[in-house]
């Protein structure tokens, strides 16, 4: 399952490359962020989000990484740490 989300990921990215994510993130909203495909890609359970990281970091897929990372980045911002 997981990786048939990453096939399709790389088969997306040649078709469209992602915009580069700007650091630090301009918008808690990954729509925002980066084009709508890859906004709704990312719009998965948080358990299937990390996965999709380990798999993109072992398999060295950086704009994936650099997606599903942004991602967790943005469930994050604005929240206080309690």
């Amino acid at each position: 399952q997981i990786l048939g989300k990453v096939m399709e990921f790389c088969k997306h990215y040649c078709e469209e490359p992602m915009n580069e994510i700007e650091k630090p993130l301009k918008s808690s909203n990954m729509h925002e962020v980066v084009q709508e495909w890859y906004a709704n890609y990312v719009e998965v359970e948080q358990e299937t989000l990390f996965e999709l990281i380990l798999a993109a970091n072992y398999m060295d897929i950086k704009p994936l990484l650099d997606l599903t990372c942004a991602t967790v980045a943005s469930m994050i911002k604005g929240k206080t740490p309690e």
